[in-house]
């Protein structure tokens, strides 16, 4: 049975695992919704009670039927690049791809439905408290006194994007960044602004989640980083990250996440203080691991394969109670 790989052309991450899916001679297409109705091409049929389906992307005709496992890895909105793109051809499109893909009962790593709602991150903060992951005090506010308030209480602040990156062409990444403390807060009503109170950090996490497996990475901070520098994606380190032993209470709240957000991958930032604590930050459902396999070893894009390989019946990130977050 065939593993589909929804992403676009250049997509390094994407390539990793296809090494591994080729190794152990699973077959593999890979489609970009985006070349929809051009480079791509789908037909679905229902007649007498049954649903017949197939793809064709770069020369290659699959059935739906065939198709054991979807990893929507970087999708392109539908249809984007036909020759008359639009608004109303882009929702036709995915409507047609992800509705007959729901009918074929291949696995999703991750649901779009899921990853969709793991994408908002007041919800993914409620959703790690009530898994028992410590959660740094955090403020999302368009309320200026309020925004006065939470410094008062927590006058060390970082403050950071709701949303994630600033929606340019290409997107822009948005530093986390420290609150002045003479920060005038009156900006924040003209939209809403998270802030939260900084941890005083020893060494950065990522934690990768794939199925049951967990892979965590560290980074130290090293004694002369700038204390300005919060925001490891712009830290001017040269320290690798190395592989790290995952708390047992850890473990448990990050697994009780997955299940509370119906996801299958998830890749999850913490920070470590000097008591040895992990603080949840976030967690990036379609998260880069490239760079974590590279300094470390671990063994991230073969586990990726291992879960799209594995057969059918196999536990799945399918929404069957859909709208559920109980940990």
């Amino acid at each position: 049975m065939t593993v589909l790989i929804l992403t676009t052309e250049e997509d390094v991450t994407a390539d990793m695992v296809i090494v591994h899916l080729n190794a152990r001679a699973v077959p593999v297409v890979r489609l970009d919704p985006a070349d929809l109705t051009g480079g791509a091409a789908l037909s679905g049929e229902y007649v007498h009670g049954a649903f017949r389906g197939h793809l064709s992307s770069g020369g290659r005709l699959v059935s739906l039927d065939g198709v054991r496992s979807v990893w929507v890895r970087r999708p392109g909105a539908p249809a984007a690049r036909a020759r008359r793109p639009s608004p109303w051809l882009t929702e036709e499109s995915a409507q047609a791809l992800y509705g007959m893909l729901r009918s074929s009962g291949a696995r999703w790593m991750n649901d779009p439905d899921a990853a969709h709602r793991a994408r908002h991150k007041p919800w993914q903060l409620r959703l790690a408290q009530s898994c028992g992951l410590p959660v740094p005090a955090t403020l999302i506010t368009t309320f200026p006194q309020a925004a006065r308030d939470f410094a008062g209480r927590y006058p060390d602040l970082v403050v950071k994007p709701v949303s994630g990156a600033h929606p340019q062409d290409p997107p822009r990444a948005v530093p986390t960044s420290r609150v002045a403390p003479d920060a005038d807060f009156s900006a924040v009503a003209f939209g809403p602004t998270l802030f939260q109170r900084r941890v005083a950090k020893r060494a950065d996490i990522r934690l990768t989640a794939v199925g049951e497996r967990l892979l965590a990475a560290r980074q130290p901070v090293t004694a002369d980083a700038r204390p300005d520098e919060v925001d490891v994606r712009f830290a001017s380190t040269t320290v690798p990250w190395e592989p790290a032993e995952v708390p047992a209470r850890i473990a448990e709240g990050v697994r009780a996440y997955l299940r509370g957000a119906q996801l299958a991958y998830g890749a999850f930032d913490f920070v470590e203080d000097a008591d040895g604590t992990w603080w949840f930050l976030e967690c990036n459902q379609s998260g880069q691991f490239g760079f974590i396999e590279v300094d470390t070893g671990q063994p991230i894009a073969r586990t990726i394969a291992e879960w799209l390989a594995g057969p059918p019946g196999h536990r799945s990130s399918r929404l069957d109670g859909a709208g559920s977050t109980a940990c």
